[in-house]
């Protein structure tokens, strides 16, 4: 029997005993939405899928989530197809099933239905082992928003230059 909290028996190649390993990033979904809440949903994958994964072949640009009754997809997520697949290889850009509990898809379903919201991913990583998405609850930003959270930045930015001059 293998101890894995001691680091024995971990998958080959990976030193880490304990962390999320992250595959790819929606770093523009930060800068589009406002991230509402986030809730981590597995996802069902082919195994070339999973192993294209491993690699960090893919890309959430375009990417979002939609709850079709008691299912949730993602829709436009591309993996790449794994070098080595050879006929057994998956379509890059596939709907794929993310796995949450029943009461968490009804929530999801209810909230995007009645206010607007639309569920993004913002990341796709390893956890223990198993693939995982982190998706948003989000709220579409208006131009004058993306202005105003820019502004933001750029005043938070100078303090933090006029704090360091004065620190010297």
């Amino acid at each position: 029997m293998h101890n894995r909290a001691a680091g024995r028996g971990t998958p080959a190649g990976n030193n880490q005993v304990r962390g999320d390993r992250v595959v790819t990033e929606n770093r523009r979904a930060r800068h589009d939405y406002f991230i509402l809440e986030t809730v981590e949903a597995g996802i069902a994958l082919a195994g070339t899928e999973v192993k294209s994964l491993r690699a960090g072949r893919a890309n959430l640009q375009d990417a979002y989530a939609e709850v079709r009754g008691t299912l949730v997809l993602l829709y436009n997520a591309h993996i790449s197809p794994y070098e080595f697949g050879n006929r057994f290889n998956h379509d890059p850009l596939r709907p794929r099933q993310l796995l949450l509990h029943r009461d968490e898809i009804l929530r999801l379903g209810q909230k995007v239905r009645e206010r607007g919201l639309t569920l993004i991913p913002l990341r796709i990583y390893f956890k223990r082992g198993k693939a995982k998405v982190e998706l948003a609850v989000a709220r579409g930003k208006h131009l004058y928003d993306k202005r105003e959270a820019i502004a933001e930045r750029d005043r938070e930015r100078e303090l933090q230059r006029r704090s360091a001059r004065y620190d010297e």
